[in-house]
């Protein structure tokens, strides 16, 4: 009933913040826009926030294993607060850029929590048994999605006040209600039941001798374990290496890129990543159950090279609508998968190196992609509106190939272990 009580609280944190996460996905970037930022100094500004990220990303996982992982969840809430209550008041470069790379405002996460992230995830991971966690983990992420499409078309609503507030005040409004969201999350962590910290009481020996051999062979298991743990984390590391550079090129910046385009106003675009999410929530719970009968690898694998695809073939569309259709379809396939990702970087370690191993990934993953909206903002500036999305494309088919091929034998040990359970 603890377990039930803590993962409903932390799923509903998740789904208030993704509201918050949708509106300014869609607002942030065409709010700059309005304020006459250019392509190249919004995808600086967001670089920036993805380096400050990482740099945070790694010492919280460490400490979460330590000290726990509610406080942190705590602190993101509250700055997340701040930032959109400055957001909504000024306009200043200054303060815009500040709250933009320390809070990570304005990235579109699913509902996570920005480089707090770890201690989400290791959080859900200690609570949820192994072989559940591929199907827990992607209701997770679908409630991030569908939170993420109610964000969005609250994002568009923009023209309801255009007349009273107009041009770049029209997004205040909106930016004052993500205040209210982070409130909001914040009070439900806080009322999270308090974590159960794990810790291994040593095995009994019956003698003296007994004991010292014990010990002995218990720190030539545990150096095993580690080497074991440590290389996987590596493993997945030249993954999302790869996978950070491939999303950093076409994420951030995908709403700029429908506006400069196709003229697409903020209501259009808010629909397309409405819909989008959506179709991604319930990607995300079909492969969530396709995961307990096919493995985790082998359901990822499918779905990202489809989605490779559809990234593909966007930049070729003539039409916003047409577009908007193989965004959605690319969404849907690629992104759905990201619970089924988080639920096997989650269980690539034991639970007291979890916060690390989750930070470890993210750290990679947040350098990477923070690389990609500066050189794909120089890019849409010269007016290259295709390339972005074949370099990520590319890089991305990388990616996955080298998922399945790494981490093919994670399906195997995980049937072997649900057969012993059984």
């Amino acid at each position: 009933m603890h377990v039930e009580r803590t993962v409903l609280h932390l799923q509903v944190a998740r789904t208030l913040r993704s509201i918050s996460q949708g509106i300014a996905v869609v607002d942030l970037t065409l709010y700059l826009k309005d304020l006459h930022w250019s392509a190249q100094a919004i995808g600086g500004v967001i670089s920036a926030a993805g380096i400050f990220g990482a740099a945070m990303i790694l010492l919280i996982g460490v400490l979460s294993d330590r000290i726990g992982r509610k406080p942190f969840l705590l602190i993101y809430e509250c700055l997340i607060a701040v930032a959109a209550l400055l957001v909504t008041f000024t306009a200043n470069s200054i303060v815009l850029t500040a709250v933009i790379v320390i809070a990570g405002f304005g990235r579109g996460q699913n509902g996570a929590a920005g480089p707090f992230t770890p201690a989400e995830q290791a959080w859900m991971a200690a609570l949820v048994p192994r072989a559940s966690r591929g199907r827990v983990f992607s209701v997770n992420s679908a409630l991030g999605f569908f939170g993420m499409a109610l964000g969005s078309v609250i994002a568009g609503t923009t023209k309801w006040w255009s007349h009273a507030l107009p041009g770049a005040l029209s997004f205040r409004p909106l930016f004052f209600l993500m205040f209210l969201f982070s409130v909001a999350c914040a009070v439900v962590i806080s009322l999270t039941p308090k974590e159960e910290r794990q810790h291994q009481p040593p095995a009994p020996a019956a003698n003296q001798a007994q004991a010292t051999v014990s010990e002995t062979d218990a720190h030539a298991a545990e150096r095993q374990i580690r080497q074991r743990e440590n290389r996987n984390m590596l493993k997945l590391a030249a993954v999302n290496l790869l996978n950070g550079l491939a999303v950093g090129f076409f994420g951030p910046l995908i709403s700029y890129w429908f506006a400069i385009k196709f003229g697409a106003s903020t209501a259009q675009i808010g629909v397309t990543l409405a819909v989008s999410f959506v179709l991604t929530g319930f990607s995300s719970l079909i492969t969530g159950e396709l995961t307990r009968r096919f493995g985790m690898v082998k359901s990822v694998v499918f779905f990202q090279v489809l989605g490779v695809c559809m990234i593909l073939i966007l930049p070729l569309m003539p039409s916003f609508w047409l577009a908007s259709v193989f965004y959605i379809l690319r969404s849907a396939l690629n992104r759905g998968t990201q619970g089924a990702r988080s639920a096997l970087s989650a269980s690539l370690t034991r639970n007291q190196r979890r916060g690390f191993s989750v930070s470890m990934n993210s750290l990679v993953m947040r350098l990477t992609s923070a690389l990609g909206p500066t050189l794909s903002g120089y890019i849409l500036d010269i007016g290259e509106l295709g390339l972005p999305f074949y370099l990520g494309g590319v890089l991305q088919l990388g990616s996955t190939l080298l998922y399945g091929r790494l981490f093919r034998d994670f399906d195997r040990s995980s049937q072997a272990s649900n057969a012993k359970s059984g």
